[in-house]
């Protein structure tokens, strides 16, 4: 009979129930406990070493021949001296003379990537320049500053045959000391970065990238400071958003593209088209316009398209940013977090330098030809070179990693608030405390597992750069290559994992991995429904960033497009595209994260809720009703398709009326 076989069923069901491994509970913000606590101590233990190397690198590293800096006979400028051994003119008193002049600083001698050129200690920089030996003399009698070699009075500069191998190489450019580290840098745009580059131990990039900056700093600043400004620009367009708002900024976005593009192909043709050119950077000028022109097309081609098959959901994503809107509305304070991360990072890299360049200076003097000393590096310094490289990359997404849970617990703060008119206090500060208190660990483990993609990344550029210099196969470079963006996509993909991993701990409590596995099963889940608008949201915000670039790198177009002879001025473009998106990135990716904290909320809140009166919904009326929407939407979608599909079936196997 009918109830006998409900009641089996039922205890099948029961029975399989019983069988069945107990799905775990979510549990949103109910219970705390601390997570992933074996990664805090590794995290410890980690930045331990990177004390220890700290201090060995303050102990055995010479931080006053780094910031005063030294000749090169072993003395530290603007300090007394012990005499090395072997070396007759070390161990001088150099109280007064506290500033470093490169004897051949526009045209050194390089030997093996080195600047081999002689340095001595001088108590000031020659601002002018200076043709013979005479004016070099005289500058010696007027201000002190003696520019040979120590053991030649000045007197002699002029008398003496060996003077042109004893004193500074002709004609001397006028420099002026750096203002920490008190080296005379050469102030001609062409002397300056043959010299910084040899310094940096890099003679041929960054040689063409210091010539570019140095000619047109004031250029770069005024670009940078206008891509700032247009990134808070359109953080406050996407904080008071509407659709008429929408429609603007889109076809701002198209009108910029186009522009960009059309300016491009523009100046590559005016290039073509000048019989003058004949000077080699505007040749290089000439490729790198026509390399811009074709990636340019290609990026508006596809971005173009996109926007037209996704413009029918502009409605919906202004209903979506509304509701973002109200959590940022809460929490102002969110806005600035990009600030505060910003900061940290700032001098974390700063100390970074720091250690490094005194890990740099880390070594024991020899004495090589002519008495001339050279420090050569200790045992073990490239091991911890490494080690300081690791911990940059963990420690820096460390920081941004505690970001993003910062986010994205005050979204759930204010997501699990059943009062929505009466917000809870500090949103921010609470979130603070539970990440510190609680969830350090499990932020450590996820850290560490985009410096393990990343690292990999560095190593296969680092040898794509081996074959390129060694001239390999095609084939190798490319292999490099594949790998390479294989790698960049599998960290794409991670951080995405990383960020609902981050969310779900905020709401849950759980660890890293717990986390990680339960928001993959939540999300697919609810995929089919949200995935469309939330992509597009997404979109909305690159299309933000695109609009901050396109517009600064327009500027730059008209600005350097005056000054074509004197420099290279194609990777000064490069810097300020890449220093534009970057500004634009830190400010938007605060809206990226609120959107993908609420809407894992969300698939959170329909998984444990019903709507009934035992169990309410926690979001408000507004996303209620918005929610309602994107599923009228999909059910109408879904009813077109599944007509048409018969409609194509009917036609098909409809009889033929003649």
């Amino acid at each position: 009979t009918e109830p006998d076989t409900m009641q089996c069923l039922g205890a099948e069901y029961l029975v399989s129930e019983e069988r069945a491994p107990r799905q775990r509970e979510w549990r949103p913000q109910i219970y705390r406990k601390c997570t992933d606590t074996a990664w805090l101590f590794l995290f410890f233990f980690f930045w331990t070493g990177l004390m220890f190397i700290m201090g060995y690198s303050a102990v055995a590293g010479a931080t006053a021949r780094l910031l005063f800096g030294y000749d090169s006979f072993g003395n530290v400028c603007g300090k007394r001296n012990s005499p090395v051994q072997g070396a007759p003119l070390s161990g001088q008193d150099m109280t007064l003379k506290k500033h470093v002049f490169f004897m051949n600083s526009c045209k050194p001698d390089i030997k093996d990537r080195k600047l081999g050129s002689t340095a001595l200690c001088v108590s000031s920089c020659p601002e002018e320049q200076l043709n013979t030996l005479e004016e070099v003399q005289l500058f010696a009698n007027t201000s002190g500053s003696f520019l040979c070699i120590y053991n030649l009075n000045s007197f002699n500069y002029t008398r003496n045959p060996n003077a042109n191998s004893l004193c500074p190489r002709l004609p001397v450019p006028p420099s002026k000391s750096f203002p920490l580290f008190n080296r005379c840098v050469p102030q001609t745009p062409e002397c300056y970065s043959l010299f910084a580059s040899v310094l940096i131990n890099d003679v041929d990039t960054l040689h063409r990238i210091l010539s570019g900056i140095m000619s047109a700093r004031d250029t770069i600043l005024g670009l940078c400071i206008f891509a700032l400004a247009l990134s808070l620009t359109m953080m406050f367009t996407f904080r008071f958003i509407t659709t008429l708002l929408v429609h603007i900024f889109i076809s701002l976005v198209i009108l910029g593209l186009l522009f960009v593009c059309g300016v491009l192909w523009w100046l590559y043709y005016d290039y073509t088209n000048d019989l003058s050119i004949e000077l080699d950077t505007e040749r290089e000028n000439m490729k790198c316009v026509l390399g811009f022109a074709i990636v340019s097309t290609v990026i508006t081609a596809i971005l173009l398209v996109l926007i037209f098959v996704l413009r029918k959901r502009i409605k919906l994503t202004v209903e979506l940013f509304q509701v973002t809107n109200k959590v940022i509305r809460s929490s102002p304070f969110l806005l600035f977090q990009p600030l505060w991360t910003f900061a940290i990072l700032i001098f974390f890299w700063i100390l970074w330098v720091a250690v490094l360049l005194s890990l740099g200076t880390a070594g024991t003097a020899q004495v090589i030809t002519d008495g001339q000393v050279e420090y050569q590096p200790l045992s073990g310094i490239r091991y911890m070179w490494w080690y300081h490289l690791i911990g940059l990359i963990w420690t820096s997404e460390f920081i941004l990693a505690c970001q993003q849970m910062t986010i994205a617990g005050a979204v759930v703060t204010w997501y699990f608030n059943r009062n929505k008119n009466d917000p809870p206090d500090h949103p921010i500060l609470s979130s603070l405390s539970i990440l510190f208190w609680y969830h350090q660990g499990t932020v450590v483990k996820g850290s560490f597992l985009i410096t393990v993609m990343r690292i990999p990344r560095i190593i296969l550029m680092c040898i794509y750069d081996t074959l390129k210099t060694k001239q390999h196969g095609k084939w190798s470079r490319g292999t490099f290559r594949c790998c390479y963006c294989c790698f960049l996509c599998l960290d794409r993909y991670l951080r995405h994992v990383n960020q609902n991993a981050y969310t779900t701990t905020a709401i849950n409590g759980t660890d890293f991995c717990t986390s990680a596995k339960d928001a993959l099963k939540i999300a697919s889940k609810n995929s089919s429904h949200f995935t469309p608008i939330n992509c597009f949201g997404d979109f909305m915000i690159f299309l933000g960033k695109v609009l901050v670039v396109c517009f600064t790198v327009f500027g730059g177009l008209m600005a350097f497009n005056y000054n074509r002879v004197l420099q290279v001025w194609t990777i000064p473009l490069l810097l300020v595209a890449f220093f534009a998106y970057l500004v634009a990135h830190s400010f938007l990716s605060v809206f990226e994260t609120v959107l993908d904290a609420l809407f894992l909320c969300f698939a959170v809140d329909l998984e444990t809720n019903d709507g009934s009166s035992e169990k309410p919904y926690f979001m408000d009326q507004d996303f209620l009703s918005f929610v309602k929407r994107i599923n009228r939407v999909n059910t109408a979608r879904a009813q077109r398709d599944k007509d048409s599909l018969r409609t194509e079936e009917g036609t098909e196997l409809g009889p033929i009326v003649r």
